[in-house]
């Protein structure tokens, strides 16, 4: 509309005569200079404003972002609530099958398929202990009168009797509890001793017999059991699998003898025996008082857990706190304070 009226303009004041030609291209070349700067004025005009939208896209943005924290603090807490459900189900799971008869291992059959689903069974079982084939698991710190004291959990199979109805059909691990450091010392000593081969003089009772054997009637080879009569014993225990140890824990090194956490398949495969070998803990409270180790494990552990339900509801109650003040702290940030007049 500008460009029209300036060329209306000097329309009217143009000269009459033979320079029309003349004017009216010139007239022309000023309505294309008055055309391409009334759009690009109009250009800058729109990109000016297409600048000041992002910005305060930008703006809005930055602001919503303040409450992330929040939000991010009160998923954690409803995520404790969660927690905490699940660990009340799970203790009153196991308390329910710990308060429900023993069952005894020498008419059952396992397999791989149930012996998950009997976890937190009390179980009763008849056999004798195969001290040779025990196995330290730890280091296992144990408190006694506020004092700690290091020493290991031993798990030793529990044999067969044979001809026995009651015995258990097949070898079973049995946590017996927890021991001080002479046990496994005086274990690895015995083993050491045991290894060693008798010293036989074969040279003279070779000679002796090749000189005698003409005149001396042979004698009759009386051989005398020399092995210890091992007396059955009956362990009431708990079915228990193999521990979930944490990345700080160091792996297994059966080699050595070195077992930092109890691995059924690998302990029963060190031991020569099934890796399908059932593994129990032993929580019989008939304890000799002549012989205090080993120390077995309190029942009352296999209902606790490292993070109880208490302590999960404080967690979200503290998150929920947390959640609540810097979303606090975003709001006075972004509403502003009303200026006095």
């Amino acid at each position: 509309m500008a460009a029209a009226s300036i060329t209306k303009t000097l329309t009217k004041f143009r000269p009459i005569g033979a320079g029309d030609e003349l004017f009216y291209l010139s007239r022309q070349k000023l309505n294309d200079g008055l055309l391409r700067a009334f759009s690009d004025s109009a250009s800058e005009t729109a990109s000016s404003s297409t600048v000041g939208k992002s910005e305060k896209g930008s703006r809005t943005l930055s602001k919503w972002l303040l409450f992330l924290p929040g939000a991010i603090t009160f998923g954690l807490g409803t995520w404790q609530i969660f927690r905490r459900q699940d660990k009340i189900e799970m203790l009153e799971y196991r308390w329910k099958r710990l308060e429900a008869e023993p069952l005894k291992l020498n008419i059952l059959s396992f397999s791989t398929e149930n012996m998950d689903s009997l976890e937190f069974r009390r179980v009763i079982c008849k056999g004798v202990f195969d001290e040779e084939k025990s196995v330290y698991v730890g280091p296992r710190s144990r408190s006694i009168s506020r004092v700690t004291e290091n020493g290991y959990y031993v798990v030793t199979p529990l044999m067969p009797i044979p001809n026995n109805p009651e015995s258990v059909q097949s070898p079973v691990l049995v946590n017996r509890g927890w021991v001080p450091h002479s046990w496994r010392d005086k274990s690895l000593e015995d083993s050491r001793e045991n290894e060693q081969p008798l010293n036989i003089e074969p040279s003279v009772q070779q000679n002796e017999r090749s000189s005698w054997w003409k005149f001396w009637p042979k004698k009759p080879t009386i051989i005398e059991d020399q092995v210890p009569v091992v007396a059955p014993v009956e362990v009431v225990g708990v079915i228990r699998g193999s521990e979930k140890p944490s990345i700080f824990v160091p792996a297994n090194d059966p080699s050595s003898c070195q077992w930092f956490h109890v691995d059924v398949p690998a302990i029963s495969h060190a031991s020569w025996l099934s890796k399908n070998t059932i593994y129990i803990e032993d929580i019989n409270e008939n304890v000799n008082p002549s012989n205090p180790y080993p120390v077995l494990k309190d029942v009352n552990t296999l209902i606790r857990s490292s993070v109880m339900p208490q302590e999960h509801l404080n967690y979200a109650l503290t998150w929920y706190s947390l959640s609540a003040a810097v979303t606090f702290m975003a709001y006075k940030i972004l509403v502003p304070k009303k200026t006095r007049r």
